[in-house]
């Protein structure tokens, strides 16, 4: 039965392997069957990638990050469609993606690059099938569908991941994109964490049917994941991207879950949702329910727990320092990287911007 309370509705038909006591199940079409070295990895992720959320929401409060979007409440959906992914598939991020970025092997501190304004992404794209975060809601999913047609043409063995949030799905682009993996049957699979609030417009607000069913009217699968299994998760995304793979044509995954903090660290969420709604999702964290599986299987023990948290604060530190130590841009460096070839306007822009610095003299 589907609840009219913001945060709360159909929580009852998606796919959930990992209840929040920590009880595993199984699900016909999901099935998946990992070993306690890579339950207790899942963990390491879940576990390391909160604790890097929680630094750079330090560090902006403290004036070192001009901005960030936290992904506290999310670490499952993030961790287990990132998993999913091969070496040779492609992903292409929002702007919160930092679980994925981890699973790809960017270092944290370069994602701080851009928030910190002294670059413009940080990382080679190329070089972890990763690309840089999108600021424009949606766009990415169009290039997503872009990359994925040269895949299809390629013939390659490879597919794409194209992550979006609840509220992107009311975005042009977004509907566009879903029009061209359509039609094109593309390789693609989209991946939207419905984490409830599109800043403070509540799901009921943007759709009148569950996110995923829109894939219906464009001709495509969707499925809703307890976004907050990262086992599920794994599992869903991991079918999507090798049936896209085999020529199966696009997914749309809704990934249900909840964004725990503030949409950015310039909103204040307690102007527009009850402290009861956070409650509830709390009792559903993704890593507490790992925790309990962990212990429960007899997989760890204390050690091991004290263990991560330990590598989680030594992560903490490391991260704080080395933004600290970033230095400042060149300021023409803000002409590089624009166009692959030269362009006129460019150019001028670049002279017109070196003699407006030339006028100030030596400093």
């Amino acid at each position: 039965m589907e609840s009219t309370t913001p945060g709360t509705q159909a929580t009852s038909d998606y796919v959930q392997l990992l209840a929040p006591d920590g009880t595993l199940g199984e699900h016909p079409d999901y099935p998946l069957d990992l070993t306690p070295a890579e339950i207790t990895a899942l963990y390491r992720d879940l576990v390391l990638v909160r604790r890097f959320d929680q630094e750079a929401v330090a560090l902006q409060r403290q004036g070192e990050l001009g901005l960030w979007a936290s992904c506290l409440g999310q670490e499952a959906a993030q961790i287990g469609s990132g998993r999913a992914l091969t070496d040779a598939d492609m992903a292409f991020p929002t702007y919160r993606e930092h679980g994925v970025a981890w699973c790809r092997g960017v270092d944290p501190v370069d994602l701080l690059g851009m928030f910190r304004g002294v670059n413009h992404g940080g990382w080679d794209p190329a070089d972890h099938n990763f690309h840089l975060y999108t600021i424009v809601i949606g766009s990415q999913t169009l290039h997503g569908v872009g990359y994925a047609m040269g895949v299809q043409r390629d013939e390659a063995e490879a597919a794409v991941l194209a992550y979006l949030g609840d509220g992107a799905t009311s975005q042009g682009d977004v509907n566009e994109a879903f029009v061209w993996a359509g039609a094109f049957n593309a390789p693609v699979v989209f991946f939207c964490q419905n984490n409830q609030w599109a800043i403070s417009a509540p799901m009921e607000r943007q759709s009148r049917i569950p996110l995923h069913r829109r894939a219906d009217g464009f001709g495509f699968p969707g499925i809703r994941v307890d976004g907050n299994d990262v086992f599920a998760c794994l599992a869903v995304t991991r079918k999507a991207l090798a049936d896209a793979r085999a020529g199966g044509g696009p997914t749309l995954i809704e990934a249900y879950t909840y964004r725990m903090g503030a949409h950015t660290t310039s909103d204040d969420p307690t102007r527009y949702r009850l402290r009861e709604e956070l409650e509830i999702w709390k009792s559903r964290d993704p890593i507490a329910r790992v925790r309990a599986h962990i212990t429960a299987g007899g997989m760890a023990d204390d050690q091991f727990f004290r263990e991560v948290d330990a590598e989680a604060d030594e992560l903490g530190r490391h991260v704080r320092k080395r933004c600290l130590e970033m230095p400042d841009p060149d300021p023409m460096a803000m002409f590089e990287h624009v166009y692959v070839d030269h362009n006129r306007l460019v150019e001028e822009e670049r002279r017109q911007y070196a003699a407006y610095l030339e006028s100030f003299g030596e400093a």
